[in-house]
């Protein structure tokens, strides 16, 4: 089968979780049996002589404007074309925003599968004009889709519940546990910093994070002298909010590493003595089950999709817009209190995944799994 997915900047080294999500998935695709290809959007390209392969998977990278709220559009129509002419089986649109190009692909006969990561049209980054899109596309996604991917209960039952959509796969993102321990420190001890003694967010700065209210609730603990608070991530463009909390960071002395991967991220991960996650808005968050993964305390805020993964109680705070209080409070508490828990990842391995994900496509071609 051959498939082009897109809807994503690219992988590998570029942020985002629909990033890391087809980073992880479409090499284990390419192993099943299918002949991938991602469209990436060049102006986030990271490599010096751009690849044509990574894993397996190969790279179509397209020319789009370096503009938020047009690069995504751009890229996607682009993206259907280019798979119309390569003569694929299937399109996989990944995220509601690029579904807009549904309609599209499917007048030029092509089969589509999307993947719904959630109702970005919730951010609060978003005018009324791109709030309009988003929610056109999620529509694209329940009316036009001949397979719909959900990557969460909250997501399946929105599309009960608002398109009359019943025929969706539950599908959820995965993470890979560390295989052995990271005992190194080398990294984390460049940045000043000494194990469990420091807290742990990771992300990219957008207001829904929440990492300006993370950095005030902070300050306000008892603990801000002995615990420092790390912030790994960084913005896609530079704007107004990513700039103030930079200057908020610096005001009260908090690390931001920029965008990292790999073992200096592993390390960071391994070694806090609190992960937390105050958005107010989530699809499946990857951060938080990379945290888990690393099987670490966890604080996050309870709205329905970190709800919806199942954590203790006392792993959640009640958010609120004005949750500064509740979340120093929350903090002070886990780390007076560290409960150690063990977190069940059985249902977000990445080859249980890719199966399920393989079988989507199995389903839509029409080619029973004992054709292979």
């Amino acid at each position: 089968m051959k498939i082009v997915v897109t809807g994503l900047r690219g992988f590998p080294r570029i942020q985002g979780g629909v990033e890391t999500h087809c980073e992880e998935l479409c090499p284990r695709l390419v192993k099943l049996g299918c002949d991938m290809t991602v469209t990436r959007r060049k102006p986030f390209v990271r490599e010096a002589s751009p690849l044509t392969v990574y894993e397996g998977v190969k790279f179509k990278d397209l020319n789009t404007p370096k503009r938020q709220g047009l690069e995504a559009a751009v890229h996607t129509f682009r993206s259907v074309w280019y798979a119309f002419r390569s003569k694929a089986d299937i399109i996989h649109f990944q995220a509601i925003g690029p579904s807009i190009a549904i309609p599209f692909a499917k007048l030029l006969g092509l089969k589509v599968v999307a993947t719904h990561h959630g109702p970005d049209y919730d951010r609060r980054k978003w005018g009324r004009l791109a709030k309009f899109v988003l929610r056109f596309g999620e529509f694209c996604v329940a009316r036009w889709a001949d397979e719909v991917i959900v990557i969460s209960t909250v997501i399946q039952n929105l599309l009960k519940t608002k398109y009359h959509r019943e025929n969706t796969h539950l599908i959820y993102n995965g993470v890979n546990p560390p295989s052995t321990p990271i005992n190194e420190t080398d990294y984390i001890r460049q940045l000043g910093l000494k194990p469990r003694k420091y807290l742990l967010a990771v992300g990219r700065f957008v207001e829904e994070k929440n990492f300006d209210k993370l950095i005030l609730a902070y300050a306000k603990t008892k603990y801000a002298s002995d615990y420092r608070l790390v912030i790994a991530g960084d913005a896609d463009h530079e704007n107004h909010y990513s700039k103030s909390l930079k200057t908020i960071a610096k005001k009260h002395h908090v690390i931001l590493t920029g965008m990292i991967k790999g073992n200096p991220l592993q390390q960071l991960y391994a070694h806090a003595a609190l992960f937390v996650l105050p958005s107010s808005h989530e699809g499946l968050p990857f951060t938080l089950l990379e945290a888990m993964s690393y099987q670490i305390p966890v604080l996050v805020s309870d709205i329905p999709a970190n709800k919806a993964v199942g954590l203790p109680a006392d792993c959640y705070f009640h958010y609120n817009k004005n949750c500064i209080p509740t979340l120093s409070e929350a903090i002070e508490r886990k780390l007076y209190n560290p409960i150690s828990h063990t977190y069940d990842l059985t249902s977000y391995n990445w080859e249980h995944i890719a199966r399920q994900t393989y079988n989507v496509y199995l389903r839509l071609s029409k080619y029973p799994l004992s054709h292979r």
